[in-house]
């Protein structure tokens, strides 16, 4: 059973039975992050798009463990130029790793690294690990296309960003439960700066008032799925 821990903002580790994963490791410069980069340790670094607050520490991180980041193509370059070891993907593609498979899928953001450099389109991540399944859909608007990933995939647990401002808001999450149907939802992407400072508790309530499982997953703490 893979043990998922949220690190902040929309980062997690996942650890199956076979490899230990990161994704969107903003750690440094996050206000709210507890864990600091030289404490992960990890064999993969998953990353959705190359925003500041997703790309984060995943480089550094990536060196530092000799671990492999798996992004959108054009991401996975940069990286690369950057010193990492890679495994470039895109939209629709899967890839099955040591520790399981990875399929991408769209997300509705944009992304550019840090520095300027355009990193492709952004994309969210179906996880399956040990036979669980994780969806992370980055940073997304609400799209109609999130029925059909429910539709084509028993998915166990999703992230679902709730800012609003950047990515969807809470209406629109409650949303993507619908479409989804996924086991349970945790909350993502909020809190960490003033302009997405919404209520996390609000997207759960409503979340099981549709008859779905939801929680908050505070910072630091994992869970089994």
């Amino acid at each position: 059973m893979p043990r998922l821990t949220y690190l902040g903002h929309a980062a997690f580790t996942v650890e199956g039975s076979k490899a230990r994963i990161v994704i969107d490791p903003f750690l440094s410069g996050n206000p709210l992050a507890t864990a600091s980069p030289e404490e992960i340790k990890v064999d993969y670094v998953l990353l959705t798009h190359g925003h500041g607050d997703h790309l984060g520490d995943g480089i550094e991180i990536a060196k530092a463990n000799n671990a492999t980041i798996v992004a959108p193509n054009e991401l996975a370059i940069y990286c690369s130029g950057k010193g990492a070891q890679i495994h470039p993907m895109h939209i629709g593609g899967a890839h099955e790793f040591p520790f399981g498979r990875v399929k991408l899928t769209i997300a509705h953001h944009g992304s550019a690294a840090p520095d300027g450099t355009y990193t492709g389109n952004p994309c969210g991540f179906l996880i399956t690990m040990d036979g669980k399944t994780f969806y992370h859909p980055g940073d997304t608007g609400l799209f109609y296309d999130m029925k059909l990933i429910g539709q084509m995939n028993k998915i166990d647990l999703a992230a679902l960003p709730i800012g609003d401002n950047f990515t969807m808001g809470i209406e629109d999450a409650v949303m993507a439960a619908e479409f989804l149907q996924a086991g349970l939802y945790l909350p993502m992407h909020f809190k960490t700066f003033e302009v997405i400072d919404v209520e996390p508790e609000e997207f759960v309530r409503r979340v099981r008032a549709k008859g779905q499982k939801a929680r908050v997953l505070p910072i630091g703490e994992s869970l089994e799925y």
